[in-house]
């Protein structure tokens, strides 16, 4: 998680360490909601930098009124959830 904090930190362009505990709030919420739409997390490079894009883009949503989870965000849910039923089932 720690790990997660620093890059969410440098895509958000935060410096300080002021707002470190909100951020881990925003990296376990994107966690939870990814995992709400089916998505089985692993600890893989990928996995993380969805979690600190989904982060960015709740922190993001509250700063500036987003209209939308941005497409590039969404189509990554899409491609992992995708990825992960195609890999669970072999006849595709």
């Amino acid at each position: 998680m720690e790990q997660n904090l620093i890059l969410l930190k440098l895509d958000l362009q935060i410096m300080t360490d002021q707002l470190d505990h909100y951020l881990l709030v925003l990296l376990k919420t994107a966690i939870d909601f990814i995992s709400r739409e089916g998505i089985q997390l692993e600890d893989t490079v990928g996995d993380n930098a969805l979690i600190v894009m989904y982060a960015a883009y709740l922190y993001r949503k509250r700063k500036e009124q987003a209209n939308g989870m941005p497409r590039m965000l969404r189509y990554a849910l899409n491609n992992r959830l995708l990825s992960q039923k195609m890999a669970g089932d072999p006849d595709g």
